[in-house]
């Protein structure tokens, strides 16, 4: 049915905070039809609709210059709204319902449009062009605006993420409104005034049965909503995004000049391919006990910005006194994900990837971390550091500290751009994340003892399983008669604390298996064992994967990434063979990450292949049974001498239990043990 334009007129004023945003958004796609591979249908012309509410015409010229990014406003609420984990929004069926299509009417928005999903992907990244009149160092004008390898990765990403939910933010405050019955519009306005972005946890175990990448994004290419106008079937706006039209001269990596959608882990090298988001899965549940301990470590053994965010390898700059403390990274952890979720999809490559929806999943749970962690870190902030990398207005060598401009973010409409210091607090864009909400927002500046606490119990409820001091904190809270299988984290939570399933895995062992943990863990403390790694972040023209093995690796190559004795990866997430000078860092531009090894070997003592974690123990066995695969994301295995810079260590260090749920591990320094290469 179409809906009435006077009864659509008469909600005009109650929208005009909106019109900054929808100035930009019109035309709309809609030519494409409202089809199960389109846009929802409203039953009117929207972008008409749009331009008749404002009595301006529509495209960037219209529109008010610079346009300022502040996050979503309060709304109908006066509190900061909080954002919550995916599989937890889809539990409110009136706000999933305005998110699929605020996000739809995102990128449907025609691409010629500052705030279309087209225009704010592309900030990242290709198509390489200026954005809100933000022009390029000379020299800088084929890349993009991001920032890695930088100082800035972590604050500039949290600018963009803001502008991201900004104009979602408006769009479904826009479509809460159309809904026709008044009862009904003011059930969905209500809905819509709490909205923020959902984030995808990557390293919590998912609920019983379902995979670490939800059903949601990566089940089907469609989907049913009911909006203002029915409910209709449309193109999951999680799945995949539509180019329209495609350019295929900004990807300058074939064949992705020749895909019309995003894909993951694509299906062919030609036009035909799809999604082979079943494969994705089965990498990430593979690989998610790696990924899990990889950031409890950072948490408990990283208390340096610099070393914490950035993935750049600059042993000078440690956690502790020993260089090999400084390898991992949360830019290194959000690098594998990239890789493992695109699989040679547009994930794969800097420069493609904020096209796929599943970016800014991904990007808001590095935020949510990058918080956790700044309540555990208050005082450690952005230190003057040269880039490694050129961006859009950033050249190589360059000096970034905490009041370098995030461009192209503009804080007000004077010109002044948001900087690292400006966004230390989250609360100035509006936001809290789900499992924070009883956290004040000061503790992310000053050091608060109960938040701390609070912080690090949630912590080892998430993310704690794999580790040995996880099964140490349970069982010195809890008897030998009521305990948890060893290993097991505690099931309580806090008011603040997000609830997830008991969690069965411990160390990664079956229960039954599991070696007693006298075995393990040697009062107050045990052995953590890593493998660090560095290369040149452009070292083989792209994004490659460091497999690591225990046992031969399989013959079948394309196995490996979800090889049942794989126990971790890590990535390099890097631009493409043809990508401009200006992204590839400087030629001693390292980078580096770790892939842990404890809980691997707690399995071999279950096994019975090892007597404990000592190194006289573990030592010998990891020299004749670890193993590594050098491969690239398009399957071509490569060797060391082919990869510039590359280095694979093992190490171990001492760590002392934490006495309770509210304390993390504390690591002594690493010691280099032998080098693979």
């Amino acid at each position: 049915m179409n809906l009435s334009r006077s009864r659509l007129a008469s909600t005009a004023k109650a929208w005009l905070n909106l019109v900054a945003v929808v100035v930009f958004l019109v035309p709309l796609c809609w030519s494409i039809g409202a089809a199960a591979d389109g846009p929802y249908d409203y039953g009117f012309d929207v972008d008409r609709h749009l331009a008749d509410r404002r009595g301006l015409q529509s495209g960037p010229a219209a529109a008010p210059a610079p346009f300022v990014v502040h996050g979503a406003p309060g709304g109908l609420h006066t509190t900061i709204a909080a954002r919550p984990e995916i599989r937890q929004l889809e539990t409110n069926p009136d706000l999933w319902t305005l998110y699929l299509l605020g996000l739809s009417m995102m990128q449907y928005t025609d691409q010629s449009q500052l705030l279309s999903y087209y225009q704010i992907a592309g900030i990242h990244g290709v198509p390489w062009v200026e954005w809100n009149g933000v022009a390029a160092t000379p020299g800088n004008e084929n890349t993009g605006y991001c920032t890695h390898v930088s100082e800035l990765f972590l604050t500039w990403h949290r600018a963009y993420l803001a502008l991201y939910e900004q104009v979602l933010y408006s769009l479904i405050q826009y479509i809460a409104s159309l809904y026709p019955d008044e009862t009904t519009r003011r059930r969905y306005q209500t809905a819509a005034a709490a909205f923020r972005i959902p984030y995808m946890d990557w390293a919590a175990r998912p609920p019983a049965g379902e995979s670490v990448l939800p059903g949601s994004v990566g089940g089907s290419p469609f989907v049913d909503v009911s909006g203002p106008n029915g409910v209709q079937r449309i193109a999951n706006p999680l799945y995949s995004y539509l180019f329209k039209p495609l350019n295929s001269t900004m990807f300058i990596e074939p064949p992705y000049d020749l895909w019309l959608t995003t894909v993951r882990a694509p299906t062919a090298p030609d036009a035909s391919a799809g999604s082979n988001n079943t494969l994705v899965s089965l990498v990430l549940d593979r690989n998610r006990p790696s990924i899990q301990q990889r950031l409890y470590n950072l948490f408990a053994n990283y208390h340096n910005y610099s070393t914490f965010g950035n993935e750049a390898w600059i042993p000078a700059v440690s956690s502790s006194s020993s260089p090999d403390n400084a390898f991992d990274s949360l830019e290194s952890l959000h690098d594998t994900i990239h890789t493992l979720v695109g699989l040679q999809g547009h994930m794969t490559w800097i420069p493609f990837s904020a096209f796929d929806p599943v970016f800014f999943l991904h990007h808001c749970m590095v935020d949510r971390i990058f918080a956790l962690w700044q309540i555990l870190n208050p005082a450690s902030w952005v230190q003057p550091t040269a880039a490694a990398l050129n961006s859009f207005t950033t050249s190589i060598g360059q000096m970034q500290d905490a009041q370098t401009p995030l461009t192209p973010f503009f804080r007000d409409s004077n010109g002044t751009f948001w900087t690292s210091d400006a966004v230390r607090d989250m609360g100035v864009f509006g936001y809290t994340y789900d499992d924070m909400t009883d956290f004040p927002l000061s503790s992310l500046t000053v050091a608060n003892a109960t938040t701390q606490a609070q912080v690090k119990a949630l912590i080892n409820e998430l993310y704690g399983a794999f580790s040995p001091a996880s099964s140490g904190v349970v069982a010195s809270r809890e008897s030998s008669s009521s305990k948890n299988a060893a290993g097991q984290p505690s099931t309580e939570t806090s008011s603040s604390v997000r609830a997830s399933p008991p969690t069965p895995e411990g160390l990664g062992v079956d229960p039954q298996k599991r070696p007693p943990r006298s075995v393990v863990v040697h009062e107050p403390s045990y052995w953590e064992w890593v493998v660090n790694i560095h290369a040149e972040k452009q070292a083989l023209g792209g994004s490659f994967f460091v497999h690591l093995f225990l046992g031969a690796p399989p013959t079948d190559t394309s196995t490996w990434a979800y090889a049942a004795n794989l126990v971790g990866t890590m990535s390099v997430f890097a631009s493409p063979a043809g990508a401009p000078a200006g992204m590839v860092p400087r030629s001693n531009g390292h980078t580096a990450g770790t892939v842990p090894l404890t809980s691997a070997l707690a399995q071999k003592m279950a096994e019975g292949e090892l007597a404990d974690l000592s190194p006289s123990v573990v030592e010998p066995y990891l020299r004749t049974q670890l193993h590594y695969g050098l491969i690239t994301t398009n399957g071509t295995v490569m060797v060391p001498a082919e990869t510039a810079g590359l280095g694979i260590t093992v190490g171990s260090a001492a760590v002392q239990m934490p006495s309770s749920t509210e304390e993390l591990p504390r690591w002594g320094d690493v010691e280099a043990s032998f080098s693979l290469i």
